[in-house]
């Protein structure tokens, strides 16, 4: 008799992702495959796990723990402790010990200090993904795995929407995403169900964040007011369109940057400047990346660079009525002389 349904479910969807770690790592090795004697043994690939405690990182981890050795692959994991809680270094500890009891190696916790900078959500993720990839690099891990599944997929689409953000923010989380794809997200196409039901089979005990059900944060309200409500208004299955809208809305954005990257040459002088003329000949869609793309390379920070700067940067190009310059966030000024746009700080 095979694992339950819901096991079986996510340590497919693991073994499919740990195929691909292990098929970009055998490329690198073959790539390097120079700078290694006939006698040296490449060593095996090292993934991580992110493991808050909750059921979807638990599920997370144990079928990496299952998985791994068979694929002849090193599986280890990390929880951060972002110590906004009292006890949240025990439960760090906790969560320690239970990847260790799955056979993870190595393993640890990380204290990090949450700022304030874009609110307490944006700050806490800033916290944990710094403190991640150091863990990954300290580690020489191939990868970072992380538990999101399709409920946060379309969670993420409707801060997107509620945002007024553009296409990029609707396309949600990528499978794939960071430094040399270091981050791998296994679980967006299963619900958050599945994730607990493998966890309550495999008697795996699972810690619930109280943020979670803190109506204080704006994704926890969504989670249980917003989503409940478009689901009794619109029927069920609203889940499942964001998230198949989120992969749509990715195809359509992948497409877009690649043009936007090519027409960038095309619409420089010689100096490299902008030139207002050719950028006004572009689509708005493509034209708009362009100058994304020029104030994130001038200095402004990419996280706080939002779709209303862009669009007053973009007046200075469709709507010139000789207004002053605009300011941008990281202290980046977007003016327009001559007939050129610049873009620089100060």
């Amino acid at each position: 008799m095979g694992p339950h349904p819901a096991v079986a479910a996510i340590r497919l969807a693991v073994r499919r992702v740990l195929h691909d770690i292990l098929t970009d790592h055998e490329a690198l090795q073959t790539a390097g495959a120079s700078r290694h004697t006939s006698h040296e043994r490449p060593p095996s690939p090292l993934v991580l796990v992110a493991c808050s405690g909750g059921a979807d990182s638990m599920a997370l981890a144990s079928a990496l723990a299952f998985e791994a050795p068979k694929l002849g692959i090193r599986a280890g994991g990390i929880t951060v402790d972002h110590g906004l809680q009292a006890g949240s270094d025990l439960r760090a500890d906790e969560v320690v010990l239970r990847l260790r009891e799955l056979g993870l190696d190595p393993v640890e916790a990380t204290s990090v200090t949450v700022g304030r900078e874009g609110g307490p959500e944006a700050a806490a993720r800033d916290a944990r993904y710094a403190a991640l990839d150091a863990c990954a690099a300290r580690h020489g891990a191939a990868a970072v795995l992380l538990g999101h599944t399709r409920d946060d997929q379309a969670e993420t689409v409707l801060l997107g929407l509620a945002r007024g953000s553009g296409i990029r923010s609707l396309s949600g989380m990528a499978a794939v995403s960071g430094a040399d794809g270091r981050y791998r997200r296994p679980f967006l196409q299963l619900d958050r169900q599945t994730a607990r039901k493998a966890c309550m089979v495999q008697s795996l005990p699972v810690w619930d964040d109280p943020h979670n059900a803190d109506p204080a944060y704006t994704r926890s309200r969504l989670r249980h007011e917003g989503l409940p409500a478009l689901e009794k208004a619109l029927g069920k299955g609203v889940v499942e369109a964001l998230a198949r809208t989120a992969q749509l809305s990715r195809d359509d954005a992948d497409a877009l940057d690649t043009w936007a990257s090519q027409a960038e040459a095309s619409v420089r002088d010689a100096t490299g400047l902008l030139e207002c003329a050719k950028l006004y000949a572009l689509p708005p869609a493509v034209r708009r990346r362009i100058l994304r793309r020029a104030a994130i390379k001038a200095g402004a920070p990419a996280g706080s660079l939002f779709a209303r700067h862009i669009e007053e940067v973009d007046r200075l190009i469709t709507g010139w009525r000789g207004q002053g310059a605009i300011n941008l966030p990281g202290k980046v000024v977007a003016r327009r002389q001559g007939g050129r746009l610049v873009i620089r700080q100060g």
